[in-house]
């Protein structure tokens, strides 16, 4: 019966979603789409025990558009982040576009944000703000350089040292970024 089927929906707990993003990470770099050179067990069981995208294109190739678009279903110019952002913009995600956070809340999950968020960096414009029960993870880019014609890269100075926070509040500045991949793991 229908009925009998819709209770049992309502008692069954939804499923795990985990969504991750990888800057810079092409198809072949893993294992399970055929890569022999770059060893990656772990992502190969996660795609193996679970679901395995073959035609999926992101919104940009670039870090904030690509991200902001992920989390909103939109094009990166329709939900206000075209360009990638730099640590001394301003400017974000909009509070008043809805987050893939935001619709999953009123579905009984809770929503975590684990690594670079990159979608601004005002209290306003972070993760919490924008429908994430935790934060862990940097606010903007770690690769911040200006290059000019016959120069080498330089870093910036930027505003702060590149911090990690728990939430808004900061835990570690400047953020030692040779153990970020592992915390971000235990974290997630």
């Amino acid at each position: 019966h229908a009925s009998r089927a819709a209770d049992a929906a309502k008692t069954e707990p939804p499923p795990n979603l985990i969504l991750i993003l990888a800057d810079d990470l092409g198809s072949g770099d893993l294992g399970c789409y055929g890569s022999k050179t770059i060893a990656t067990p772990r992502l190969d069981r996660m795609a193996k025990d679970g679901v395995r995208f073959t035609d999926f294109y992101v919104a940009a190739p670039f870090c904030s558009p690509s991200r902001a678009a992920l989390l909103t279903g939109r094009l990166p110019a329709r939900c206000g982040v075209p360009y990638v952002l730099f640590p001394t913009e301003h400017t974000g995600l909009p509070p008043g576009e809805v987050t893939l956070a935001e619709l999953l809340k009123p579905a009984g999950y809770a929503t975590a944000c684990v690594g670079k968020w990159h979608l601004g960096w005002r209290r306003e414009l972070r993760p919490l703000q924008q429908g994430f029960d935790e934060f862990f993870g940097l606010l903007h880019t770690n690769d911040v350089e200006e290059w000019k014609p016959g120069s080498e890269f330089r870093q910036l100075s930027l505003f702060e040292p590149l911090q990690l926070r728990e939430g808004d509040r900061v835990v570690e500045s400047p953020a030692d970024q040779a153990t970020l991949t592992q915390r971000y793991t235990r974290r997630a």
